[in-house]
């Protein structure tokens, strides 16, 4: 029998225009005075022995005043459309309706649908979807809409939102070399994965992430360490 309840519209978390219009006004402004700013700061660094860039600081320091106020300032603006380009890139779309939902940014696209999620949550700057075995459909981290307004659009939809985070956050213990509780093969990817977040290897990190998933090994990270607990292999 079909529900007599009709479909919500789409809901689109994309990141709002007053952020945008701060971003790309603000880092090429800030950029454009720093920029302006080089001349003044090279002549003072040169003067100290124990500055590093000593040679760019010389060469800067050394332009003409005109040159090098001009040089500055379209270097800092150039500066500041690059960071707000980055910024962009990084942001996390989330597109929520009552079958789906869609996590996009420039590097990737993930859809989850809402048959298989149990439990939407934040886990510290991550948003979470957990599936039906308790293994992560989907875990994105990053620049993304405020929990005010995924709260809103998930619940919106009819998803399982949790204020009180993961609900299984008290099965996860401290990854250490040759627990007996994970195999050969978990021991091996987790060691890896660990020399990846010490060099700050984000994609490593993740690749090692949904391989430790396939065996049955759900993650969280804490100031650099790992924690896990176990799910039913290829959850994911």
């Amino acid at each position: 029998m079909e529900s007599d309840t009709p479909p919500h519209a789409t809901t689109v978390l994309a990141r709002p225009m007053g952020e945008r219009a701060l971003i790309w006004g603000g880092f090429p402004l800030v950029g454009a005075v720093l920029g302006w700013l080089l001349p003044i700061v090279a002549d003072w660094a040169v003067s100290l022995p124990w500055f590093p860039f000593q040679g760019p600081l010389e060469l800067a320091a050394g332009l003409p005043a005109p040159a090098a106020t001009v040089g500055g300032l379209i270097l800092g603006v150039a500066t500041g459309v690059v960071l707000a380009l980055v910024s962009e890139s990084e942001y996390t779309t989330v597109t929520v309706d009552d079958n789906k939902v869609t996590l996009r940014n420039d590097t990737a696209t993930r859809t989850v649908e809402r048959a298989d999620v149990t439990a939407v949550f934040r886990d510290g700057a991550a948003l979470v979807l957990l599936g039906p075995d308790t293994g992560e459909l989907a875990r994105q981290g990053g620049d993304m809409p405020a929990q005010e307004r995924l709260r809103a659009a998930f619940r919106r939809h009819g998803y399982p939102w949790r204020d009180d985070g993961d609900p299984h956050a008290e099965h996860y213990q401290r990854w250490v070399e040759d627990l007996p509780d994970l195999s050969a093969s978990a021991h091996a990817l987790l060691k890896a994965r660990a020399r990846a977040l010490e060099r700050e290897d984000r994609s490593d990190a993740e690749q090692l992430r949904s391989e430790l998933a396939g065996l049955g090994v759900v993650l969280r990270d804490r100031e650099g360490k790992q924690f896990w607990r176990p799910a039913p292999p290829d959850s994911r």
